[in-house]
């Protein structure tokens, strides 16, 4: 990143200096002088920094073109998202030396080069997420719409959570998991019980919760968690709604679910209304192209291509074009290899 903040004071230097500019005896323009009238010529320094680190700063200003170009809407939310970025950098760091300090070890020499940085990755994701919602088809939609989204449902939910430690043995971790769960199959085994007796299982749920669940804000309202779907809580809780998908009314899950915040079971008391097709479509092409992208990261080079090429990018100096096929192939490669990890 240092490289990259140098460069481009290099490129204002350049394009943008003040005053009257040395030039050596050929006509070109002197970036740097000596007191014996030595020079180092614009030339000379642009041969040898584009060797060394230019590619990173010709891509930034490349898409930062492109990007602004196509989503110019976009810009003022780019702007204040950096910003935003910077501003809870400087929060957390205390002091402008402190921050300052941080940014230098990450390689930032300076706030702006960082800001710069978030901003150009802003405009990047947001070009990405388009270029991928822009090809998802009518029957992914539809296949989703059937499949993954649900109606609001009343939840009620009773939660134990493993007694872990970090000191504890692998064995003893272990153990205290096996425990939580054997806790929830108790009160699975219970309900089983009422509902053959024919108790009401609302009433007996609740008395289970208040008793037995260790989520502090539900257990004593029955473990309610109210109407909710998937994204209206934590992520955790969208298990909670898949599987309450799968019951009727008044039932309740009959195997532990298991979730980061440790095993659950869950009753659902009421199912409303699923949204509209049309009303869904935004929603749905933004969580389709999620998955597709965490799915198939090769999308990202995708994306990248498909907006150069839309602009006709042509690098001209034949060297710095060189680096620029072995970068994409290299990025090509690392995408791939990321793809064949996770699946």
């Amino acid at each position: 990143m240092k490289k990259k903040v140098l460069i481009l004071g290099v490129c204002s230097l350049l394009l943008c200096g003040c005053g009257k500019i040395p030039t050596l005896s050929n006509g070109d323009e002197a970036v740097v002088t000596f007191k014996d009238g030595t020079m180092i010529s614009a030339n000379d320094f642009y041969e040898e920094i584009k060797n060394s680190f230019g590619l990173d700063t010709l891509l930034n200003m490349i898409d930062k073109y492109v990007f602004e170009s196509e989503f110019p809407d976009e810009i003022e939310n780019g702007e204040a998202y950096a910003k935003a970025m910077v501003d809870q950098l400087r929060t957390n760091a205390g002091s402008e030396e402190e921050l300052l300090s941080y940014l230098q070890y990450n390689g930032f020499q300076t706030v702006e080069a960082y800001q710069n940085f978030a901003y150009i990755g802003y405009m990047q994701n947001i070009a990405i997420e388009t270029y991928v919602q822009n090809n998802i088809t009518d029957e992914e939609l539809q296949e989703y719409y059937e499949n993954d989204v649900y109606p609001d449902m009343t939840i009620s939910h009773i939660l134990i959570t493993p007694d872990v430690t970090e000191d504890m043995t692998d064995e003893e971790q272990e153990e205290a998991e096996n425990n939580a769960k054997e806790t929830i199959q108790s009160i699975i085994d219970e309900l089983n019980d009422a509902k053959d007796n024919d108790e009401n299982i609302e009433e007996v749920f609740a008395r289970l919760a208040e008793e037995y669940s260790e989520d502090d804000d539900t257990k004593d309202d029955g473990g309610n968690l109210g109407e909710i779907n998937i994204g209206s809580l934590d992520s955790n809780y969208d298990e909670l709604v898949k599987a309450a998908n799968e019951l009727e009314d008044g039932e309740y899950s009959t195997e532990v679910i298991t979730t980061e915040l440790g095993y659950h079971v869950i009753l659902k008391t009421a199912t409303g209304e699923k949204a509209s097709y049309d009303d869904s479509v935004d929603s749905m092409r933004d969580a389709i192209a999620q998955d597709k992208l965490n799915e198939d990261q090769s999308l990202v080079v995708d994306a990248i291509h498909y907006y150069r090429d839309l602009y006709e990018l042509d690098i001209v100096d034949s060297e710095m074009d060189s680096q620029y096929g072995v970068y994409m192939n290299n990025l090509i490669n690392t995408y791939e290899n990321a793809n064949n990890t996770t699946n």
